[in-house]
């Protein structure tokens, strides 16, 4: 199994940017202690302050599975349902 490396897109409303903020910020501390993970980074566009960047290094499949199930991300999810657009991207390693 080999390193994973995901960057997630989020897209606040306007009017839900702040809890969205808040609520991102909050999810890096609690999945930071996830089995597995190497990085989760959070960052904000500098021309759109309603958009939203998460930097991620999984240690394997496994790791981002269980990311994928855990409290954290699904009390996350719950946030954004209505409040923001998420796309998440697995990038593969080229040189």
């Amino acid at each position: 199994m080999s390193t994973q490396i995901i960057v997630a897109e989020i897209v606040a409303m306007p009017e839900h940017a702040a809890v969205v903020a808040q609520a991102l910020e909050e999810a890096v501390h609690a999945v930071r202690k996830e089995p597995g993970c190497e990085q989760y980074d959070l960052h904000r566009d500098v021309k759109n302050p309603n958009r939203f960047f998460m930097l991620e290094r999984w240690r394997d499949e496994e790791a981002v599975r269980q990311h994928a199930g855990g409290a954290a991300l699904k009390k996350l999810a719950g946030v954004l349902e209505s409040r923001a657009k998420l796309e998440v991207t697995t990038l593969e390693h080229i040189v």
